[in-house]
């Protein structure tokens, strides 16, 4: 800890408390979250274990938090991680109205291409939520949080503990749309009770697998019929609406990918998603207040006679159709 100065407290989970610090040769300011061991004999914490190797495994992406160091310290260890200003929570929480679509877009299209990473190289984050999509000073939105990661078998033959909870991409997407959750539930039940709510009652015939699940004959919830997308978010756009039903399916197999998504017509539609650089970026609590960015005017047409990353269109989605030579 000798080669960083503590600038403040930036918050605290649940296996440490994370702060702001500067790298005392280099000034470059990290996140330092630092694990405390309760008994020497139990260990690392599973999950932050998970956390070291997930982000071990993956190789450096602009939408994953980078983790830059792991060093002992007392009787814990401290992580140390690209510092970020912000999360897609308090940009929700702190938004003077919702999001417009152009930066709707622009934060699910962020999103995704970190998701997909992650899915090429066999990781699955499993504790996707806005609280765990941090924002960066330049607008860029970056996963964070792999403590429930898991490396995961692509032929299903790894065995996972079911009891872990999760917002996913297509809740974050409803939440972005409708600015607040779309399955505001306080517990389990209340939880359910909200999504059946929308999605209706799932049954053997609409998804066969249900009948295999752990808990499935515990629990009896009466019919419902599953609620039109577009009486829930009136004001979301078809495109938007056809993407959020592809993602909010009972069957985990009849899902839209990531990767896949990518490339749904939504996000190439008008408006076009936004620079990052047009994005609100709010301060975490106890900050200064919030500076509007100044970035380009945000211009939504193409032109050919301007340079192709200028384009509000990321080159990166259309390089592989793009013929060589």
């Amino acid at each position: 800890m000798d080669q960083y100065c503590i600038l403040g407290r930036i918050g605290e989970g649940a296996h440490g408390i994370v702060f702001k610090a500067k790298h005392v040769e280099t000034g470059e300011i990290v996140a330092l979250k630092k694990v405390a061991l309760r008994r020497l004999e139990d260990g690392i914490p599973n999950q932050a274990l998970r956390e070291i190797k997930a982000l071990q495994e993956i190789e450096d992406n602009q939408h994953v938090v980078q983790l830059k160091a792991v060093f002992p310290h007392g009787a814990g260890f401290v992580l140390a991680f690209e510092f970020m200003l912000s999360d897609l929570a308090e940009v929700v929480r702190h938004a003077q109205r919702p999001l417009v679509p152009a930066q709707v877009k622009s934060y699910l299209q962020m999103l995704l291409k970190g998701v997909a990473f992650c899915h090429a190289n066999n990781i699955v984050h499993r504790d996707l939520k806005p609280a765990n999509l941090l924002i960066s000073a330049s607008g860029q939105l970056k996963i964070a949080d792999f403590g429930l990661a898991r490396v995961f078998s692509p032929d299903g033959s790894r065995l996972y503990t079911h009891q872990v909870a999760t917002r996913a991409v297509g809740c974050i997407l409803g939440e972005l749309l409708n600015g607040s959750p779309l399955f505001p539930g306080e517990n389990d039940i209340e939880q359910l009770c909200c999504v059946l709510r929308i999605l209706g009652t799932p049954s053997p015939q609409v998804w066969p697998e249900i009948m295999e699940l752990p808990d499935y004959n515990k629990i009896s919830f009466k019919e419902q019929a599953p609620v039109p997308l577009e009486e829930v978010l009136p004001d979301a756009s078809p495109q938007a609406l056809d993407l959020l039903g592809q993602f909010l399916l009972y069957p985990p197999r009849q899902r839209i990918a990531a990767s896949q998504a990518l490339l749904h017509q939504y996000f190439f539609t008008a408006p076009l998603p936004a620079h990052p650089s047009e994005l609100p970026i709010p301060q975490r609590p106890g900050g200064p207040a919030p500076k509007a960015h100044p970035g380009p005017p945000h211009v939504h047409d193409f032109h050919v006679d301007r340079p192709l990353e200028e384009s509000l269109l990321n080159p990166e989605l259309i390089q592989p159709f793009i013929p060589e030579g």
